[in-house]
């Protein structure tokens, strides 16, 4: 068949250019496939279809249209196509699987920044009951590790510390556990926990509003004192 080989009637630029377009339309035809298979969505037939439809659209013409020239390039563009599909075929699930754990690394990254602001407010609130001597005096329970709520405490700080830093997926989970056994030990121990939409700070500053409203006045030119209305 020697009109097989014969010249090309057009540049070989196109020619490679036509060979780019069929090597790309087919490996990404064929990695969208394998993507929507992989999602598993209620979708699937219609994503396939659509997905394959598009790439024959493509494919076929940068096939088809040199062939009518000359034969051998058609032939080549053909080829490369299905190798490019093949060999899509088979890469197609290493990329999705390294997506998906630069995805769940991202993941576990935000999970354990918010953790870790979590695990350090845990720690501060702990520590009243270690360095403030009011709360060492009026709650024991929280310093006694023969309490099994405190002695869980310290068995979830030590497990939470073991995590803290790392990449680990389970820290966040480990800050939970700690978050409970502190709120548990504190139940166990008697305190009373400040309302939520009320803090400490604000709640000193009400006191502190309320004795200076009702406080006596101090006398002024000779005049006895009287209470604030």
């Amino acid at each position: 068949m020697p009109f097989l080989f014969e010249p090309a009637p057009f540049p070989l630029w196109q020619l490679f250019a036509l060979a780019i377009i069929a090597v790309c339309a087919s490996g990404a035809c064929v990695f969208l496939i394998r993507k929507h298979q992989a999602d598993g969505n209620d979708g699937l037939t219609d994503s396939v279809f659509w997905d394959g439809f598009a790439g024959l659209a493509i494919v076929a013409p940068a096939v088809i249209l040199p062939a009518l020239a000359a034969p051998w390039a058609g032939l080549l563009l053909g080829v490369l196509a299905a190798a490019a599909a093949v060999a899509s075929y088979f890469w197609t699930p290493r990329v999705l699987s390294r997506q998906e754990a630069r995805r769940a690394a991202r993941d576990i990254a935000a999970s354990n920044a918010a953790a870790a602001a979590r695990h350090r407010r845990v720690l501060a609130r702990w520590q009243r009951y270690e360095l403030d001597p009011a709360h060492s005096i009026d709650y024991p329970a929280m310093s006694d590790a023969r309490q099994p709520e405190t002695a869980a405490l310290i068995r979830a700080m030590k497990a939470a510390e073991r995590l803290r830093g790392g990449t680990d997926a389970a820290y966040a989970p480990a800050v939970d556990r700690l978050e409970q056994a502190l709120a548990d030990a504190e139940r166990a121990a008697g305190v009373r926990p400040a309302p939520p939409d009320f803090p400490p700070r604000a709640r000193r500053s009400a006191d502190a509003v309320h004795l200076a409203r009702w406080a006596p006045l101090p006398a002024f030119h000779g005049h006895p004192a009287k209470e604030a209305p």
